[in-house]
């Protein structure tokens, strides 16, 4: 296990009840793709432990999940707060046309507005506003500027996504 490859796919919150379960927000989409994604590799205080999900349960928002051999509130409490990072080698391979999160996060992003061609910063993060996904890309110290922008990862905008390379290529106005 490479620590430098996992991907973060959902985090344990809180424990629910006495006997070791725990209360788990999914990243994945759909939510409960992350009861399919083998080990979970949680950070810990002394490094990456790998941890089996034995039952789990869904609720109306999230799951409930108890590892194996963690049977009571104390042991479970050590668990709460982390994120479960998984390597992406468990993922469905991406049809041509799609790609995961993880893939487009650390990209340089290139405007190419009008013709120019102007270094906007790295993605850090993705959000998903419903409407469509958001690149956050904040700027550093060889791009245009310092700032952060939130640009739109739609087929209008978004020109070429180079994973080789490590550059995105959007069709934005670097003044917005």
């Amino acid at each position: 296990m490479d620590p430098d490859r996992l991907v973060t796919v959902g985090k344990i919150t809180r424990v629910h009840g006495v006997k070791g379960w725990l209360r788990l927000h999914s990243f994945t989409d759909p939510e409960n793709n992350i009861l399919e994604y083998r080990p979970w590799w949680l950070a810990m205080p002394q490094g990456y432990q790998s941890v089996e999900v034995d039952q789990w349960r869904a609720l109306d928002r999230g799951f409930l999940v108890h590892i194996r051999n963690i049977d009571d509130r104390d042991a479970a409490s050590r668990y709460c707060q982390r994120e479960i990072r998984v390597d992406p080698g468990v993922f469905a391979r991406p049809d041509a046309d799609e790609l995961y999160w993880y893939q487009l996060q650390g990209l340089s992003v290139y405007s190419t507005y009008q013709g120019h061609r102007v270094r906007l910063g790295r993605v850090t993060s993705l959000l998903n506003t419903g409407a469509n996904d958001v690149l956050v890309v904040r700027g550093d110290k060889d791009s245009l500027d310092r700032r952060e922008r939130l640009l739109p990862f739609v087929d209008d905008y978004v020109e070429r996504v180079d994973l080789e390379q490590g550059e995105l290529e959007i069709n934005w106005d670097p003044e917005f």
